[in-house]
């Protein structure tokens, strides 16, 4: 039985070599097996799915898995390079029926590769022709349902607008925050934020005895006001007023939607950006924040509408149902502005920390190099890739101040491959404006110490317009 076991195990760890490698390597040596030669049939001999790197990672997996599990070395070999010759003949096979490269069919794209090796396992294990059959329909099954589960969740679209270059590594973080939100599996596939927040972090805080004084400093929500100049600021938009919410994570703090309404409803703006971040968690269903981002628009007056951008806690389906509450999100694009035959840009890009898949090359097309722009990204870690497109100012947040500071250091953690010193209010890089916000909302668990929730005002000026600025609480 044990021996069984392990001959299972050892086969679907072969078939496994292959996929895994082109999840973790992309487009990386990928070279195919036919070098893109036809058969006399006119046909691909193989197809380009079928990969000199797949098979070496098969073979390589036979020897090193077949060594661990205790069959000697060239049982372990000759299995996986059984294995692969199977799976390359299945590849032929399909492409003499004209079967597309990359189709999953049951039993074709198994059985060779599956049974195959017990030319050498069945007379190593003294395994008789019904214990062959057995094992050789178990591993059919296994395969073919890891084969369905890659191909048509990590390699093909949830929908059919979907706006991101396709990549199973993406599609797999998709699948563990956004696709599987109402299923329980959502909570084992995440269970280290799971553990560490909701039990670890909430448990030391409820131990102290800090966990309500904490969630009462979240709720001390400030309205900051920030100024920047610019020589290069087209007349039309001095005095230009930017209304910048962002890691809102509505559904994370009871009271939170309230005061935010009352905090934003005071505020007349020319322009409201939301920065992402508006679901609590990192993973599972996201619909009651979605209404509660319907209670908070009306109370927005931003006379240029609202651009949304999407951070690490969004899912990409909140922008249809927040497009109707007329929310222009910006996914690796750009929309300008125009005031009295003038102009800036507001570029967008996709959630830079988690997904990553910022397209800043996408994202800039259509901006001139003398164009005013705005860059709007969730977190601050692109601050270099922006500067060489040359936006005047990058709007940003996601580290929340750091949410819980210890001075004088500052703040625990900030959640960014970027230097502490992007993570928190003003700053520049080479002649690039900056400016991170603390955010209105609290991540994994809704406390805040020595820092404080922000709803921004952020005015743009001109250098050179000799008027007088705006008083912050004019607009109050």
């Amino acid at each position: 039985m044990l021996l069984c076991l392990k001959i299972l195990f050892l086969l679907w760890l072969i078939n496994f070599a292959p996929p895994l490698l082109a999840h973790l390597l992309g487009q990386k040596w990928d070279n195919p097996v036919d070098a893109g030669r036809l058969f006399k049939d006119g046909k691909p001999l193989f197809g380009p799915h079928k990969t000199k790197r797949g098979v070496l990672a098969g073979v390589a997996t036979g020897l090193m898995v077949g060594w661990l599990f205790g069959f000697p070395a060239w049982v372990g070999f000759s299995a996986g390079l059984l294995s692969m010759s199977g799976d390359v003949l299945s590849s032929f096979i399909k492409r003499r029926l004209d079967l597309p490269a990359g189709s999953a069919v049951f039993g074709l794209d198994q059985v060779f590769e599956g049974s195959f090796p017990f030319i050498v396992l069945a007379p190593y294990g003294s395994l008789k022709p019904l214990n062959v059959i057995i094992l050789t329909v178990l591993f059919i099954v296994v395969a073919y349902s890891g084969s369905r589960f890659f191909k048509e969740v990590l390699l093909s679209k949830p929908y059919e607008h979907y706006p991101r270059k396709l990549n199973s590594w993406v599609r797999f973080r998709e699948f563990r925050a956004c696709q599987i939100t109402s299923h329980p599996l959502h909570h084992f596939v995440n269970f280290e934020d799971a553990f560490y927040y909701h039990f670890v972090m909430k448990w030391c805080f409820r131990a102290l005895g800090l966990y309500r004084r904490g969630m009462r400093n979240a709720l001390q929500i400030e309205v900051t006001h920030i100024n920047f100049d610019f020589e290069e600021l087209p007349p039309a938009f001095d005095g230009y007023r930017i209304l910048f919410l962002t890691d809102l994570h509505l559904d994370g703090l009871e009271g939170l939607t309230e005061k935010l309404q009352t905090l934003v409803g005071n505020i007349q703006a020319d322009l409201c950006v939301i920065g992402g971040d508006l679901r609590m968690e990192t993973h599972g269903p996201f619909s009651r924040a979605l209404s509660l981002m319907r209670r908070l628009i009306p109370a927005i007056h931003a006379k240029d509408g609202i651009f949304g951008i999407l951070g690490n806690h969004d899912c990409l389906e909140i922008i249809e149902v927040l497009q109707k509450e007329k929310i222009t999100f910006l996914v690796n694009d750009a929309m300008a502005v125009e005031r009295q035959g003038e102009r800036i840009w507001f570029v967008g890009v996709d959630d830079p920390h988690y997904y990553r898949c910022e397209d800043l090359e996408q994202a800039f097309r259509g901006v001139g190099e003398e164009d005013f722009a705005v860059f709007l990204a969730h977190s601050n870690e692109v601050y270099r890739e922006a500067r060489r497109y040359g936006p005047k100012l990058y709007l940003c947040g996601h580290s929340h101040a750091g949410q819980i500071q210890l001075p004088p250091f500052g703040p625990l953690f900030t959640h960014s491959r970027a230097p502490r010193r992007y993570s928190q209010g003003k700053w520049h890089y080479q002649g690039m404006l900056g400016y991170t916000s603390c955010g209105a909302g609290v991540s994994g668990v809704p406390l805040r110490f020595f820092s404080h929730g922000e709803v921004a005002l952020i005015t743009l000026n001109r250098k050179s317009s000799g008027r007088k600025k705006r008083a912050a609480d004019a607009v109050l």
